[in-house]
């Protein structure tokens, strides 16, 4: 005899494999559908990081040059290379003082009639740790970038050469001088204009001249032991020892300098133009700085 099974109280039910699929397609229209409407706000977004961090990139270099260039020699900016101008030289100076203008004792003044070889310099360097007076700086008077007047004319060509070199280590003057003052030592020279405030402008011997220049990718720094006559990008590679990278990814076609001497309004400008892209290459950015220079010297 057949035991009896008992029937189920309702049926069974499930997915179908075509509900399945229909799903699974309706979930995938729907996600293409929101992906069309993410991908732009989504690219914009890190679009927007990129360029933010190229800006970041180039402000902090024309920054650096900015404070760079505030330390120029008066009126000795000056711009060269292909049109646009691509690279930027300038005499740094390291500090500066006055001199003395009547004698206390015979020879401490700076004589502008005839060839001198020491002069004293009111107050004394040994108070400024980093900006002390070193043998073989340079020491400049009244530097107007002009004939007669030029501390690029290194051979004194136009008679305008106006700076010497210390001979030898600044030492304190008697203290018989109060307040305190500083004897200088340099080789011997004839200055030829007086400075109208009775200034001079030291700059170092190891760091003569820093000219800007914008070379294949990258922005260079290149530091120059000796003045040269003539505006002219020096030839750099990055690597060597008086050079560094200040910046990479440079479009040196976009990138300019341009130097507009001072008016009746306003002191000299330099005008820079930076732009920098990405490694990819996709993102790029332009960034205009300006710098006014005080070529009072």
């Amino acid at each position: 005899m057949t035991p009896h099974r008992p029937h189920p109280s309702h049926a069974q039910s499930g997915f179908t494999l075509i509900e399945l699929i229909m799903v699974i397609v309706i979930l995938g229209v729907i996600g293409g559908t929101v992906a069309v409407f993410m991908k732009g706000p989504i690219d914009a977004y890190f679009s927007s990081g990129r360029r933010a961090a190229l800006t970041d990139v180039a402000d902090t270099t024309v920054r650096r040059m900015a404070r760079d260039i505030r330390r120029a020699l008066p009126n000795s900016v000056r711009t060269s290379g292909s049109s646009p101008n691509s690279c930027l030289e300038f005499i740094p100076t390291k500090t500066g003082g006055r001199y003395r203008v009547q004698d206390k004792l015979a020879g401490d003044s700076l004589d502008f009639s005839t060839t001198d070889t020491t002069f004293n310099m009111l107050g004394s360097t040994s108070t400024l740790p980093d900006q002390q007076i070193l043998k073989n700086d340079l020491i400049v008077v009244y530097n107007l970038g002009i004939v007669g007047a030029d501390a690029y004319d290194v051979t004194n060509a136009s008679g305008g050469k106006n700076w010497t070199t210390v001979s030898a280590a600044p030492t304190p003057a008697p203290p018989s001088y109060s307040p305190a003052e500083t004897t200088i030592p340099i080789n011997a020279f004839k200055f030829p204009w007086p400075s109208g405030n009775n200034r001079f402008q030291v700059v170092s011997g190891s760091e003569q001249m820093v000219s800007y220049v914008c070379s294949g990718t990258n922005l260079l720094r290149v530091v120059s032991t000796a003045l040269t006559a003539t505006a002219s990008c020096p030839t750099a590679t990055a690597g060597a020892a008086t050079v560094s990278v200040i910046a990479s990814n440079v479009d040196c076609s976009g990138t300019s300098f341009t130097y507009s001497g001072p008016d009746l309004q306003r002191n000299a400008l330099i005008t820079m133009v930076l732009g920098i892209t990405d490694s990819t290459g996709t993102e790029a950015v332009t960034l205009q700085h300006e710098v006014h220079v005080d070529n009072t010297p």
